[in-house]
């Protein structure tokens, strides 16, 4: 038997239901922000990632499935979902059309990970990016964007982790200060971040190993090395979200796992998720359009890897049910009833019921249990006689009555009883 890859998931019927009613909550909000979607390429040229991602992230150095084409060109499946939006944005012009542009997004990504509890190696990500304005509003609502979609999925005691990374001018003295702190203790840093001290300090913030956690507490704070510009903008967003009731956390060691962010950066944890209690993340990146060579054109976003979000709403206020009920089984007594059944229940379907019939030619006691199985709201059950007179039984599956229709009549007695 050939057994699908490690690090990927079969998301079957009983599942998908969930997914769907998640997915509507994302769409739904979103739409209601004036954000569009927008769908792009599941693999891209790898210098995509590497030129914005960076390449000391562990993303580009141990996780990007990567691959040459038949004509030699590297390519890699998307790993994330904001610089393909950027490439977008640029090839299609959409700089030149009214700005700000809001657009969100639903799809797979990969990345070469160790599995693990709402990780995988093929994931879906939402995401939402805001292009064309630099002002802290725009900062204000893709926050509250966030949060509103926990809120709207049942997570309601979520909690918002804030803290600016300057901006490539401030970055500067703040590199050479946390060079210096992390190269006297170089020696005690795993291989990666030993690595890293020399070619991009700033990786070594999010390395998750406990010793350099521990070295990392007492490093400097990017906080006090920001710029005139880069402090008033993160004071003015602490103003805008404290005057539209959100509270937040300052949190100096967040710094996100991807090189293209800029000043603002958040994450929105939610604590019965436990140690590992982050949501979604993402932040501000003004350097990412002119990076892949478009116009000067600052960004703002955050994303969430569905896997994750589904466990949480799972554990929270409002679980996502599956599919809905079927509306109608349609039953027959014998094989001969079976093609009027298929015709019946067509009929329900193109008035808008979700309805099914058995194909299988089974015994009507074992069509009633599977109307059973479905959670059918209510059984048609077609009987020679009774097709001869022109009616057929109804059944409540809830409350057991029953009673004969008009066949001719069907459509509309099942729409009046299913719209109750």
């Amino acid at each position: 038997m050939i057994s699908r890859p490690k690090g990927t998931e079969d998301r079957l019927p009983a599942e998908t239901g969930k997914w769907l009613r998640v997915e509507r909550v994302l769409r739904d909000v979103s739409e209601r922000f004036n954000y569009r979607e927008i769908r792009t390429p599941i693999f891209e040229h790898t210098e995509l990632f590497t030129r914005t991602v960076g390449e000391t992230t562990d993303i580009v150095e141990k996780e990007m499935y990567t691959f040459k084409d038949r004509a030699g060109r590297s390519l890699t499946l998307r790993p994330e979902g904001t610089a393909p939006v950027g490439r977008a944005y640029i090839e299609n012009g959409l700089y030149s059309g009214p700005q700000p542009v809001k657009v969100y997004y639903i799809g797979p990504m990969f990345r070469y990970e160790k599995p693990q509890a709402g990780r995988y190696r093929e994931f879906v990500q939402y995401g939402a990016e805001l292009l064309g304005s630099s002002s802290p509003l725009c900062d204000a609502e893709v926050i509250f964007l966030a949060v509103e979609i926990c809120n709207a999925l049942g997570l309601t005691e979520t909690t918002l982790h804030l803290n600016s990374i300057g901006c490539p001018v401030c970055r500067e003295g703040y590199r050479k200060a946390l060079t210096e702190y992390l190269g006297a203790r170089e020696s005690d840093l795993c291989e990666d971040c030993r690595r890293r001290v020399g070619r991009n300090p700033l990786r070594v913030l999010d390395c998750k190993n406990e010793t350099c956690r521990a070295i990392l507490a007492g490093a400097p704070s990017m906080l006090d090395y920001l710029c005139t510009g880069c402090k008033e903008h993160f004071e003015t967003l602490g103003k805008i979200l404290t005057g539209m009731g959100m509270s937040y956390r300052i949190d100096p060691s967040l710094v996100r796992g991807l090189d293209y962010y800029t000043r603002t950066v958040f994450e929105v944890k939610w604590p019965p998720l436990g140690a590992q209690d982050a949501i979604l993340g993402g932040g501000r990146y003004d350097g990412l359009v002119e990076a892949l060579g478009g116009p000067s054109v600052p960004g703002v976003g955050f994303a969430v890897g569905l896997e994750r979000l589904l466990m949480a709403v799972e554990k929270g206020k409002n679980p996502p049910q599956g599919w809905e009920r079927l509306d109608c089984f349609v039953c027959y007594v014998d094989d001969t009833l079976a093609y009027r059944a298929l015709e019946i229940a067509n009929r329900l379907r193109v008035a808008g019921l979700r309805a099914d019939f058995d194909q299988l030619g089974r015994s009507l006691k074992a069509q009633m249990k599977q109307a059973s199985r479905y959670e059918a709201r209510y059984a048609v059950i077609l009987g020679p006689e009774e097709t001869a007179r022109g009616v057929a039984t109804v059944r409540s599956m809830d409350e057991g009555w029953q009673r004969e229709v008009q066949l001719e009549r069907m459509k509309e007695e099942m729409q009046s009883l299913c719209r109750r």
